[in-house]
C-alpha cells in the first residue's frame, strides 16, 4: 500500500543549500569578518533547525541573539531565492499522487516564513495543504515527531508511506518514524545518506528506483 508521501523542503523539493550557505557566508563576513566553508556547512548546518545552527555558530550568545541572527539569515536567504525551481520529476510525482489519491505533505525544519516563500516561488503552495514546520512542534528533526505528526495529518501509518530527505537530521527523523525514506543526493554524499538510513539514494524524482518502488507498492505493471 502507498497512501502518503512526506517531503522535506530545502534540498528536496528544490536545491537550496547553495543559497543558505551564501546567506550565511555573507552575514558572518559582514558581522564578524568570519569565513565559513561549505564543509563546515555540510557538517554542522545542513538540515538543522535554526536553534541548533546558532548554538553551533555562537555558543556564547543568548537565545534572543540567536533568534535575531536566524531571522537576519532567513531574510537574506529569501532575498537570494527568487528563481528557485522544483526538483526534476517532482511535478510528475505530485500529479501521480493526486491521480491515485495519495496524500502529500511537507515536513520541514525551515521557519514558516521560509516554507511559505519557497512554496510560493515554486508554484507549489496549492499542492500541499499540509505544511508541518518543526519549530511549531515540541521537537524538530532529528526527532521523529515532525514525521509522526505528518503521518497523523495524512491519516497514514509508516508502512503506508514514503519520505524524501536530503540531510542526515531529516533522514534520522524519518527513519526513526519507521518510514521507508529515499535520500536525495543534493546536499550530502550518497554514502552519507545510506549510512543515515536511506532506503535508496536518488538524484531526483525521475529516478527509476523510486518509480519501481511506487509501482511495487501499488501493484502496478
Amino acid at each position: 500500500m502507498l497512501n502518503a508521501l512526506l517531503f522535506d523542503l530545502d534540498g528536496t523539493l528544490t536545491d537550496t543549500d547553495a543559497l543558505h550557505l551564501l546567506a550565511l557566508q555573507q552575514l558572518l563576513l559582514e558581522e564578524d569578518g568570519r569565513t565559513f566553508t561549505q564543509e563546515e556547512f555540510e557538517a554542522h548546518v545542513s538540515g538543522q533547525a535554526n536553534a541548533n545552527m546558532c548554538r553551533y555558530l555562537f555558543p556564547e550568545r543568548s537565545v534572543a541573539e540567536h533568534e535575531a541572527f536566524a531571522e537576519r539569515k532567513e531574510v537574506r536567504f529569501r532575498q537570494l531565492s527568487p528563481q528557485l525551481m522544483p526538483m526534476p520529476g517532482l511535478l510528475r510525482l505530485l500529479d501521480f499522487a493526486q491521480e491515485h489519491g495519495i496524500g502529500v505533505c511537507v515536513v520541514t525544519n525551515a521557519p514558516r516564513a521560509n516554507a511559505e516563500h519557497m512554496l510560493e516561488v515554486l508554484g507549489l503552495r496549492q499542492r500541499f495543504q499540509t505544511v508541518l514546520v518543526a519549530e511549531e512542534l515540541p521537537g524538530a528533526k532529528p526527532d521523529p515527531l515532525p514525521y509522526l505528526s505528518g503521518l497523523e495529518c495524512l491519516q497514514a501509518t509508516a508502512d503506508q508511506a514514503l519520505a524524501f530527505e536530503d540531510s542526515v537530521p531529516g533522514l534520522t527523523a524519518a527513519v526513526k518514524a519507521g518510514i521507508c525514506t529515499f535520500g536525495l543526493a543534493t546536499s550530502q554524499r550518497p554514502q552519507t545518506l545510506l549510512d543515515a538510513g536511506a532506503h535508496r539514494v536518488i538524484n531526483d524524482f525521475d529516478d527509476p528506483q523510486l518509480w519501481a518502488e511506487i509501482r511495487r507498492r501499488l501493484d502496478l505493471p
